[in-house]
């Protein structure tokens, strides 16, 4: 279990998810890859995996291609992570930001 529900949005998502879910609910943690303190842009998703881990951060993002395989080789390797939500791409911005908010009340 981790301490504080947060959300690292992956570089792809496009950046008004950060910006509204932080308008919408300031109480919660929301980054994006590249920000101060934040994996860089371009970073290879399996050291997204280990940040997220090392940093208790659910990722967000829209990566179906790739990223399911490296979070399989990332729990091959006896690794964790707090969690993955990947967008659904028939759901409008609003749609999947009412979403995360969702799940971030329940944990609550």
């Amino acid at each position: 279990m981790f301490a504080s529900f947060k959300y690292l949005m992956d570089e792809n998502v496009d950046i008004a998810y950060a910006t509204q879910m932080r308008r919408q609910r300031p109480d919660l943690v929301i980054r994006a890859i590249g920000e101060p303190g934040i994996p860089p842009k371009q970073t290879p998703d399996p050291d997204i995996l280990i940040w997220c881990e090392e940093h208790e951060f659910i990722l967000v993002t829209n990566n179906r291609k790739s990223m399911p395989g490296h979070l399989a080789d990332h729990i091959a390797e006896g690794r964790h992570i707090p969690g993955i939500f990947i967008l659904d791409p028939n759901c409008s911005i609003g749609q999947n930001i009412n979403e995360l908010i969702l799940i971030a009340d329940s944990y609550e």
